[in-house]
């Protein structure tokens, strides 16, 4: 919700992508009470990489961890997996979720008191190795995801504990912030932020900035260079939900913040008044940019959140998400809210400047492999053959 407030005049130093340069925005809050009722979108909600992806990110939890502890032959006792249930976000019984997924995990009984133990199955196996040869092809593709996140903060720096819960959107693996040499080797810095906690730091990126994804849409549209454009011509794909209608005063209000200069998520924001249309749009860039980078353009709300004040987002930044139903979907599944980019699975793939996720494609084998865990469970009863995963 934007409050009210009389127009404001600030003159912030702001970097551009090439030089420094002073200028002079109007802020004004236009609008009082956003309030959008929120609707449910089939075409995402069939989308099984967004309607999976909380069960997927266990399941390659559970399976590096049993890589970790064993030879993928080999397998490891349940009271090994069980007793990380809180780590892992399992709801219910761990043995239970195991053999949702018999496409995953094989079940045998160990080799005392007849526990039951778990392995990984052949098609398991193989897509790990195909995930371990992707990201060590692309290594530096994924890890420049990680620099972009760190660029956005304040003094492009974040406490480890928040870097550790983005990995997974980033792509990158759980353990990645324990190896001091590699991060190191790729330019970060490691440093104290103060009560005993460490951050990581980004390396300074001189006067050339990062181009966000609309600054990317801006050329591409204009063809044009940069320089040549004004922060006003800077504005947000949309992609309406069908049955979508907003109020007349709504809509006007969001035609209205298309214009509104446009604040880089890569330049300095501390002379930015909070409420105005200014900080509105330069907010919803922040999150548009940040799903941008993601493997599959979404995340949970609520891991979003935990990023508000290192990125320098308003109290209630969730609002964002509703007040621009067009940019953003919000996808309610297994009690958790996710956000979606709606630019990444509408656009046209060769008109979107939006860059694909090198393990986005490794991801999406795994949730045919989770499927055909469903066939395979649904089968047992009738003995009907299930198909190859790669049919």
């Amino acid at each position: 919700m934007l409050s009210l407030a009389k127009s404001l005049i600030y003159r912030p130093s702001l970097l551009s992508q090439s030089k420094t340069q002073t200028l002079i925005l109007t802020q004004r809050s236009s609008y009082v009470n956003v309030t959008m009722k929120w609707k449910k979108d089939p075409y995402f909600d069939s989308i099984d990489i967004l309607t999976k992806s909380k069960d997927l990110k266990i399941l390659i939890s559970v399976k590096n961890l049993i890589l970790s502890l064993s030879p993928p032959e080999t397998g490891i006792p349940i009271s090994s997996i069980s007793k990380l249930d809180r780590q892992l976000e399992v709801s219910g019984r761990v043995t239970a979720f195991l053999r949702k997924y018999p496409s995953f995990f094989q079940e045998f009984t160990g080799p005392k008191y007849n526990l039951p133990w778990f392995k990984l199955t052949k098609d398991a196996i193989e897509l790990d190795q195909e995930e371990r040869m992707v990201y060590e092809g692309k290594i530096g593709q994924i890890v420049d995801r990680l620099r972009l996140l760190l660029l956005m903060s304040r003094e492009r720096t974040l406490p480890f504990r928040v870097v550790q819960g983005m990995l997974w959107y980033l792509g990158l693996p759980d353990n990645f912030l324990k190896n001091q040499e590699k991060l190191l080797h790729f330019g970060f810095e490691i440093v104290e932020i103060g009560d005993g906690e460490k951050g990581l730091k980004a390396p300074d990126p001189g006067q050339t900035l990062p181009l966000s994804a609309l600054q990317r849409n801006a050329i591409n549209e204009s063809g044009t260079q940069l320089d040549l454009l004004s922060r006003s011509d800077i504005h947000f794909p949309l992609f309406p939900s069908k049955g979508i209608r907003l109020k007349v005063k709504i809509r006007d209000w969001l035609d209205q913040l298309q214009k509104v200069p446009y604040i880089s998520p890569y330049e300095d924001f501390s002379d930015l008044e909070t409420h105005s249309d200014v900080a509105e749009k330069r907010a919803a860039g922040v999150l548009h940019e940040l799903l941008s980078i993601f493997v599959d353009n979404s995340a949970e709300r609520r891991r979003l959140l935990c990023l508000r004040k290192h990125l320098g987002l308003p109290q209630k930044c969730h609002k964002v998400f509703e007040r621009h139903p067009h940019v953003f979907y919000l996808l309610l599944k297994n009690k958790t809210c996710f956000v979606v980019l709606k630019e990444a699975y509408q656009a046209n793939e060769l008109g979107s400047v939006i860059k694909r996720h090198p393990l986005l494609n490794v991801r999406k084998k795994y949730v045919k492999l989770m499927k055909k865990s469903d066939a395979t469970l649904r089968n047992r009863r009738t003995g009907k053959p299930v198909s190859d995963l790669n049919e």
